[in-house]
């Protein structure tokens, strides 16, 4: 018996396992041992924290980024005498991800640096729960076509596009007969009250208070200037063969509804839950069942109201003003998005690093998308030449602003 139930487990790989995506995914599995098992795990550099997963959870393979970091965990686990085979580099992430034993990929690796190992997960027919929306983001197209192509499930881990995966009826086929729009929801971040004229001001710490949310530096930043919300909008395109024009963002400070699907007889679904990716990240590991995720459930007794803002009220279009460049790169030449990402994670790191005020993120990416001309990509290979192509021009773009 015991091998049998051995077998029916799903095996898991977690592409940034060390992350807030990795460590939920690691909290739902754990309470769920008859289900699921860790095959491998990936990381950047956050030995120590990766080293106290192996012990855990015994994983086939750890994977790190770089050689040195690398090396220094392979030394502490043969320390451990742990059997888990320690390996590094792009090419042996992407390794894990199609491995033939693997059942699912939680997809966490932030950025565009995730794009390659998604794909090749998608060729090779995994369940892909996608927490990394760069890699639609940047890959578009053709990284949906390299889902098809491979026969992979791709469920959507953001939680506002698990929210209107969960309002979608269960048939692909029929969504654009019934779609009316997604409507995605916002939290508004730290700054949705605070004077336009003072965001200037802004101290990377601020911006990585979120008042909802327990996230990562890059993302907390990103929503602080919406740009995470102008990435979903573009992902959301993709994921759900939506226009542009078919997608609302609407701003709901207290995080309840996560997203909204407005169908063609104008009845609107929703999906509500606690602030917790444990939530989303349960549902994909475990669709089209659902499990316990380790979530407070709702108490709609202590509820007082949910409000909604929308975007050209309160000066919101003012403050965030790179939201509106979703619609825009999603109407010019394919791979502009892939432009928007590369200069936005450029930015994003000058601003932490002091280089640059909090106001001039929007400042870099608009300059270099009219710096950057688009040819559309057609391999992995342009998109990495596109990508590096725009770094190059933000980092350009960001000599001339950062002495403004």
């Amino acid at each position: 018996m015991t091998d049998i139930a051995e077998a029916s487990k799903q095996r898991i790989a977690i592409l940034g396992s060390t992350g807030s995506i990795g460590v939920s995914t690691l909290d739902v599995i754990a309470r769920h041992p008859q289900r699921f098992e860790v095959f491998a795990l990936s990381a950047a550099t956050q030995i120590d924290l990766m080293l106290q997963q192996c012990v855990r959870f015994k994983p086939v393979f750890a994977v790190m980024a770089s050689e040195p970091h690398g090396r220094a965990l392979e030394q502490k686990c043969r320390e451990l005498n742990l059997t888990t085979r320690v390996l590094w580099g792009a090419a042996a992430i992407s390794m894990i991800a199609a491995h033939e034993l693997v059942d699912a990929v939680m997809a966490a690796i932030v950025g565009a640096a995730g794009l390659a190992s998604c794909l090749g997960a998608a060729r090779a027919g995994k369940r892909l729960l996608l927490a990394n929306k760069e890699a639609l983001v940047v890959g578009g197209d053709y990284f949906m076509q390299a889902v098809t192509q491979g026969g992979a499930k791709l469920l959507p881990i953001d939680s506002e596009h698990s929210a209107v995966f969960q309002s979608l009826p269960d048939d692909a086929a029929v969504w654009s007969k019934q779609i009316d729009k997604i409507i995605l929801t916002a939290s508004g971040g730290p700054f949705r009250q605070r004077e336009v004229s003072t965001l200037r001001d802004v101290t990377p710490q601020q911006a990585c208070a979120h008042p909802n949310w327990v996230m990562g530096r890059k993302i907390s930043v990103d929503s602080a200037t919406m740009m995470n919300k102008a990435l979903e909008v573009i992902e959301a395109h993709f994921l759900f063969g939506v226009s542009p024009d078919q997608i609302e963002v609407v701003i709901h400070p207290q995080s309840v509804i996560h997203s909204m699907v407005q169908y063609k007889d104008n009845s609107v679904v929703a999906q509500l839950g606690t602030p917790d990716m444990k939530v989303p990240i349960a549902y994909g590991l475990a669709w089209p069942d659902r499990i316990a995720s380790g979530a407070s459930a709702l108490d709609f007794r202590a509820m007082q109201d949910m409000t909604f803002e929308s975007l050209d009220s309160l000066g919101h279009e003012q403050r965030f003003p790179g939201l509106k460049l979703a619609w825009s790169v999603l109407k010019a030449p394919s791979g502009t998005t892939a432009v928007l990402n590369a200069a936005n994670e450029v930015a994003v790191a000058a601003f932490l690093d002091g280089r640059i005020r909090f106001d001039q993120i929007h400042v870099v990416n608009l300059e270099t998308l009219a710096a950057v001309s688009v040819a559309s990509p057609r391999s992995l290979d342009d998109l990495l030449a596109l990508d590096l192509q725009t770094r190059q021009a933000a980092q350009s773009v960001l000599g001339r602003v950062g002495a403004r």
